[in-house]
């Protein structure tokens, strides 16, 4: 066999190899993630003390968001490594809900921040304040604005690029889709707006609750580390902010070794962010943690019995 064959088709076999590689670790992370994060939402659905709780309508929706935003970078990360191009219609259609998820994050973080401050510092007005109305209401403004920071890209798409470019293929990145130089720089603002007015949201609930509510110290001290935990998730989202100036700072150190910068800095920032959400405030909570064992363990109980039944009857025949 010719050895220089060998040399010369080794590196696209590595390359695929690789490329196959990441995405069954990026599937494999999603479909986890995405499972913890199901058996959350089963166990809000079926229990009245959850889906009557404005804090729990809350969480179960950064829950959801985060499911929808890692399914979707998921899938556009699996794209972009299988498929140098993309059609353009179909990219703009998973951009436009991955942005909107991505965006969604530090809104609700400070609706849940709000809602503890209401809790502790005003409990008698918290009743009236904090329904499940008036929760909807704030869900529905947090997509509202989230689409502010993406549909005006969108329709300056629409309105400067040919008709051509709609069908044609493009590496479905928000950079290569969105170029015009007014869509960056107004990313870069929405960002920076978004991020100082949830930050600052953050602090100031935060030292409210710090300094009020002396008389129930215990609800407070919980309060104050929920707002803690809010904080430290905020700075995972930032992480997509700054994910471009360490990826180029990485390539400049590390030129060869692009594409393994590329997935982890995705692995970062994309994935790990989402599995915050489930653990930290998911299992933290009592009442979750209590029904979401109650929920697993009488999942392994009767798939105990079935495995037991089947034994059994599998047994039978030989008997007889």
């Amino acid at each position: 066999m010719n050895v220089s064959s060998l040399n010369s088709t080794s590196p696209g076999t590595r390359s695929f190899a690789a490329a196959a590689y990441k995405n069954v670790i990026v599937t494999v992370l999603c479909i986890a993630i995405n499972y913890i994060n199901g058996t959350l939402i089963h166990t809000f659905r079926k229990h009245q003390i959850f889906y009557s709780n404005p804090r729990y309508i809350l969480f179960i929706h950064l829950v959801m968001n985060d499911m929808l935003q890692l399914t979707l970078s998921t899938l556009l990360h699996i794209i972009s490594l299988t498929l140098n191009t993309f059609s353009v219609s179909s990219c703009l259609l998973l951009l436009i809900l991955a942005v909107m998820a991505t965006f969604n994050t530090p809104l609700n973080l400070a609706g849940m921040a709000v809602e503890c401050y209401v809790a502790i510092c005003l409990p008698l007005h918290h009743c009236r304040i904090c329904t499940v109305r008036n929760t909807f209401i704030l869900m529905s403004l947090i997509w509202f604005v989230s689409s502010l920071s993406i549909m005006p890209d969108f329709f300056l798409l629409l309105a400067t690029e040919p008709l051509s470019f709609f069908t044609s293929k493009v590496l479905c990145a928000r950079d290569f889709v969105f170029r015009s130089s007014y869509s960056l720089k107004k990313r870069d603002a929405s960002h920076i707006v978004c991020l100082v007015l949830v930050w600052l949201t953050l602090l100031y609930t935060y030292f409210r609750i710090l300094f009020a509510a002396k008389g129930a110290k215990g609800d407070s001290k919980k309060a104050r580390n929920t707002i803690l935990l809010h904080g430290f998730q905020l700075l995972l989202c930032m992480l997509t902010y700054v994910r471009p100036m360490f990826k180029d700072a990485l390539v400049f150190l590390l030129p060869r070794r692009h594409a393994d910068i590329r997935f982890a800095l995705y692995v970062f920032v994309q994935i790990i962010p989402r599995f915050v959400s489930p653990i930290v405030y998911g299992l933290r909570d009592q009442n979750f943690r209590k029904y979401m064992r109650r929920y697993l363990l009488c999942r392994v109980i009767m798939r105990k019995n079935h495995l037991e039944n089947n034994a059994v009857s599998d047994m039978k025949p030989a008997v007889s």
